[in-house]
Parts: C-alpha cells; sequence; structure tokens
C-alpha cells in the first residue's frame, strides 16, 4: 500500500509554524501547526471546530479568497490544513493569515454558522477558545517572514 507523504515528515522535530506540506499542480497545501507534536498539548474539540468556522468564514472572505480550496483541521489536534491555489504569494498568505487572526481575535457577536441549519453540531461553538487559540498563534507567527517547507526540518 503506498504510505501518504505526512507520515515521512519526523514529528518528534516539528515546531509550532507555517510549513509547506505538499505541492500538487497549483495546489499548494500549509500546514498552520498551532502546537508542537506528540508534547500532550493539543486542540480541544470545541477549540477546532469554532476556529475552523471562523477562519474559514474570513479568509473565504479575504481578498484571496478566489485562491482558497480548504481550511480545516488536522486530526492530531495540533493544527489545521490551508489549501490555496500557487498564485498567492507566501508573503500576501502571511499577511492575510494575521490579519484573519487579528479579526478573530476582535470579533464580536455570534459564531459563524452557529445554528442547527448551518452546523452539524453546533453547539460545540465557544467564540472565547477561538480568540485565545488565535492569539497563541499570531504570537507564534508574529515574526515570521519565510514558510519552510518539511524537507528543510530535518
Amino acid at each position: 500500500m503506498k504510505r501518504i507523504s505526512s507520515f515521512d515528515v519526523d514529528h518528534t522535530i516539528l515546531t509550532e509554524g507555517i510549513y509547506v506540506s505538499r505541492i500538487d499542480g497549483d495546489v499548494v497545501t500549509y500546514d498552520l501547526r498551532v502546537c508542537r507534536p506528540n508534547t500532550g498539548v493539543i486542540m480541544d474539540n470545541v477549540t477546532m471546530h469554532t476556529e475552523e468556522h471562523m477562519f474559514a468564514t474570513y479568509i473565504r472572505n479575504s481578498e484571496i479568497s478566489d485562491d482558497v480550496l480548504y481550511f480545516g483541521p488536522m486530526g492530531c489536534q495540533t493544527g489545521f490544513y490551508l489549501l490555496v491555489r500557487d498564485s498567492v504569494t507566501q508573503e500576501k498568505l502571511l499577511d492575510v493569515i494575521k490579519d484573519v487572526l487579528r479579526k478573530i481575535i476582535s470579533h464580536t457577536g455570534e459564531v459563524f454558522g452557529c445554528s442547527p441549519v448551518e452546523c452539524g453540531n453546533y453547539k460545540t461553538l465557544n467564540l472565547e477558545n477561538a480568540k485565545k487559540v488565535s492569539e497563541t498563534y499570531l504570537d507564534i507567527i508574529k515574526d515570521t517572514k519565510n514558510i519552510i517547507t518539511y524537507n528543510e526540518v530535518k
């Protein structure tokens, strides 16, 4: 059976940050790593679920909205995957990610998609959790100028 490429990454040396996970044609998968793997520090489901609602809505309404293909949580609960077209420069992407995180932090009102019509598990949403993880992640990437690939970690 063919091994998936993410299992070839040494998760014992990954830290928090942003990585290019893979490139498939004109689609770039970014690893937005919020927690260091295998440390016991992970995001709970409510935090991941709420961050997904907020981040996905804001980025799909950003200046790169036409190039955003997907945003969602990693099963290991340490971060998120963001898939965008390769026409988005890494510099632009970093600016947009930081802007999205600031918007989540300053958001007032309801969590986007917080109703039984819009979400299959709408009761597991908490804006304060999303704000906290956004603050943490913004602090982690605040000085990030270059996004590295998994291969550069080795």
